[in-house]
C-alpha cells in the first residue's frame, strides 16, 4: 500500500494493491462522506453522497483501488471539498495494466459527477487517462443521480473496448527518433504552455526511460515514458534566468487528468496520422 501526496503538497493520496475499505478512504478523504452538501448550496441541489454511489458501483463489481481529495485553503469546505476515486470492475483485473473508471464528485457545487475512462500501469504505479475519444460521462447534481452514475459507470466500461483497440494499435506502429522528438514536443507544449517561458527540460529528458522494458520504439512506450517523465517530475533542469531546479510532480486533481487526457489525446492523433 502507497500513501503519498501526489496531487498537491500535504493533500494525502492513498492507493493501495487490493479494495479499499470505508474506513481507510475516509481517513485520507472525508469529502466523500460528507453527510450533507456545504451550506451554500441551495434546495435544487440534489444531493447523493458519493459513499452512497460508491455502495452502488461496490454492489455492481466495481471496487476502489485509489481516493484522493484537493487541498483547500478554507477549512468550512473541507469535508465537501473535490474528491476522486478510481474503481476497477472484476472484470477487468488482468494483465500488465488494469482499466479503471475514474469517478470525480464534490458536495460544495464546485463539480458535478464525472467519470472518465483509465488504465493503470502495474510496472509503475501510472494511471494513465484517456480521452474523449473514449469516454467522458458527466451528471449533474439533479434528478436521479445514483442512477444515471451507474448507468456512466456501465458506459465507461464498455469504453474500455476502444481504448484496448487504441493501446493494440499504438503497439504496434514504431517512431522514429525524430518522430519520437515531435511527439515530446508536443507534450512539452501540454504542459508547459507559456510561450515567454521555455520549458525547463528537453526533449530528451522526456524520452528517457526509467525502466529497461520501456525502452522500445512503439509510440505506446514513447506515450508512456512522456506520460510518466511529465507527471511525476524528478527530471532536473533549468528555469527561464538559468537556475538548475527540479521538475514537481503535476499538483491538483484537475492538472492531473486536464494533462493525463491532452497527452492520450496527442498519443492517439499521432496513432491516427501513421495508421
Amino acid at each position: 500500500m502507497q500513501l503519498a501526496s501526489r496531487f498537491a503538497s500535504r493533500s494525502p493520496m492513498l492507493r493501495a494493491d487490493h479494495p479499499l475499505s470505508d474506513e481507510q478512504i475516509q481517513r485520507v478523504a472525508p469529502s466523500i462522506f460528507a453527510e450533507a452538501p456545504h451550506e451554500s448550496r441551495s434546495e435544487r441541489y440534489s444531493y447523493i453522497p458519493t459513499a452512497a454511489v460508491l455502495a452502488e458501483l461496490r454492489g455492481e463489481g466495481f471496487q476502489p483501488f485509489m481516493v484522493c481529495q484537493t487541498r483547500v485553503r478554507d477549512e468550512g469546505k473541507r469535508e465537501h471539498t473535490k474528491h476522486m476515486i478510481r474503481l476497477r470492475h472484476a472484470s477487468q483485473i488482468a494483465g500488465s495494466e488494469a482499466n479503471e473508471i475514474i469517478l470525480l464528485n464534490s458536495h460544495d457545487g464546485t463539480s458535478s459527477y464525472q467519470m472518465l475512462a483509465g488504465m493503470f500501469r502495474f510496472v509503475c504505479s501510472n494511471g494513465l487517462v484517456c480521452g474523449d475519444t473514449v469516454a467522458d460521462v458527466r451528471v449533474p447534481h439533479k434528478g436521479d443521480v445514483a442512477g444515471h452514475v451507474i448507468e456512466g459507470a456501465y458506459e465507461v466500461l464498455h469504453g474500455f473496448e476502444r481504448a484496448q483497440e487504441s493501446r493494440d494499435a499504438m503497439q504496434a506502429i514504431t517512431l522514429d527518433s525524430g518522430e519520437a522528438e515531435v511527439f515530446a514536443r508536443a507534450a512539452l507544449a501540454l504542459k508547459y504552455d507559456d510561450p515567454d517561458k521555455p520549458a525547463p527540460i528537453t526533449e530528451s529528458q522526456v524520452l528517457a526511460s526509467r525502466r529497461f522494458d520501456d525502452r522500445r520504439p512503439d509510440l505506446w512506450s514513447v506515450f508512456n515514458r512522456t506520460q510518466e517523465n511529465l507527471t511525476q517530475g524528478g527530471l532536473m533542469g533549468r528555469s527561464a534566468n538559468g537556475r538548475r531546479q527540479r521538475t514537481r510532480p503535476v499538483q491538483g486533481i484537475d492538472q492531473s487528468v486536464r494533462l493525463n487526457r491532452a497527452l492520450w489525446l496527442l498519443a492517439d492523433g499521432m496513432r491516427q496520422l501513421k495508421a
